[in-house]
């Protein structure tokens, strides 16, 4: 069995697409929210309880956060446990240091964190969406990981380019994201001030090997991703800094 999740919401067209690809390997439950919860990264809703209604059979929709739908999902709503968690199809692209935001990511992380490996996948684009690639990728990925298991603690982020036909496919490392400009501001009719987050276009390092090159290249980007965010370069330097404490 395969557990399903995104972020954008349960009524989405991109995880019914993602269902119906992966139904050709196994059989899929579908634990998502009940409405849109992008960009909430790795919020846990701690201060109420939730509610899992099965809208029809296999779905269930949740009034949290995705990964509150793959916690509920593993820990108590599922008798059986599912062999991989797949995420998605997101309506737009999950890449570089965006990945920190991500819902759909963040939803694949929560599998890995609680033992069951996952995979996150992403449609680049801004308005509309053409899932044709996206979901025939994802078949043909669930399919050869079903009889070859990712590595342990390790979950996969795939994006896949607005193109009908991308120019197959790299295993990528995660790319830099140049942060400038993105608030906009604005005056309402009352004079008062408002800002929208994130509206303008950013732009990246273009390093080989990256996630955002390989979209550039118009090719599908398959970053492995691992959640230990120990940055082992600097530990000699940290351990010979001049602290005495007490």
């Amino acid at each position: 069995m395969v557990v399903a999740c995104n972020d954008d919401g349960i009524q989405s067209s991109g995880l019914a697409r993602l269902v119906e690809a992966v139904r050709e390997i196994d059989d899929v439950v579908v634990v998502a929210p009940d409405r849109e919860r992008s960009a909430v990264s790795h919020a846990l809703t701690l201060e109420r309880p939730l509610r899992a209604d099965e809208v029809r059979p296999g779905w269930f929709a949740v009034d949290g956060t995705p990964t509150d739908c793959i916690n509920l999902a593993l820990n108590g709503l599922l008798a059986q446990r599912p062999w991989l968690v797949v995420s998605g199809i997101n309506r737009g692209a999950n890449l570089g240091d965006d990945i920190t935001y991500s819902g759909t990511v963040s939803a694949a992380m929560e599998a890995v964190l609680l033992g069951v490996p996952a995979v996150a996948f992403s449609q680049v684009g801004r308005v509309a969406f053409d899932y044709d690639a996206a979901a025939s990728f994802a078949a043909l990925l669930v399919r050869v990981l079903r009889d070859r298991p990712l590595p342990t603690d390790t979950l996969l982020n795939v994006n896949v380019p607005d193109l009908a036909k991308p120019a197959g496919y790299s295993i990528t490392r995660q790319g830099k994201r140049r942060y400038g400009d993105a608030i906009i501001e604005k005056v309402d009719p009352r004079g008062r001030k408002y800002y929208w987050i994130g509206g303008a276009e950013l732009d990246f390092d273009d390093a080989p090997g990256t996630d955002f090159t390989a979209i550039r290249e118009g090719r599908i980007s398959v970053t492995p991703l691992h959640l230990d965010l120990t940055n082992y370069e600097s530990l000699e330097s940290l351990v010979s800094l001049p602290i005495r404490w007490p």
